[in-house]
């Protein structure tokens, strides 16, 4: 399942990311997704998890979590068009 992770702190890296979620079962990828031209973070990520349940698991419990100062929101991330 891929799941959309926002609302994240500009300071938050992909492997403190895939922590605190890898704690819930295998991360396949972590993607934080960054500005073109500058580099830097657009406080959204996306991480992809081959178990379901653990995703679910994920999305029920981290929702509106806070981490690093910023409450999550966490989804499962919509197919793009």
């Amino acid at each position: 399942m891929n799941i959309y992770v926002g609302n994240l702190s500009y300071k938050v890296r992909e492997n403190d990311l895939q922590g605190v979620i890898e704690e819930y079962g295998q991360v396949e990828s972590c993607k934080i997704i960054k500005d073109r031209e500058t580099g830097k973070s657009k406080g959204f990520a996306f991480v992809e998890m081959a178990d379901d349940a653990a995703a679910a698991k994920v999305i029920e419990e981290l929702n509106g979590a806070e981490f690093d100062g910023r409450s999550m929101v966490v989804k499962e991330a919509r197919p793009r068009n």
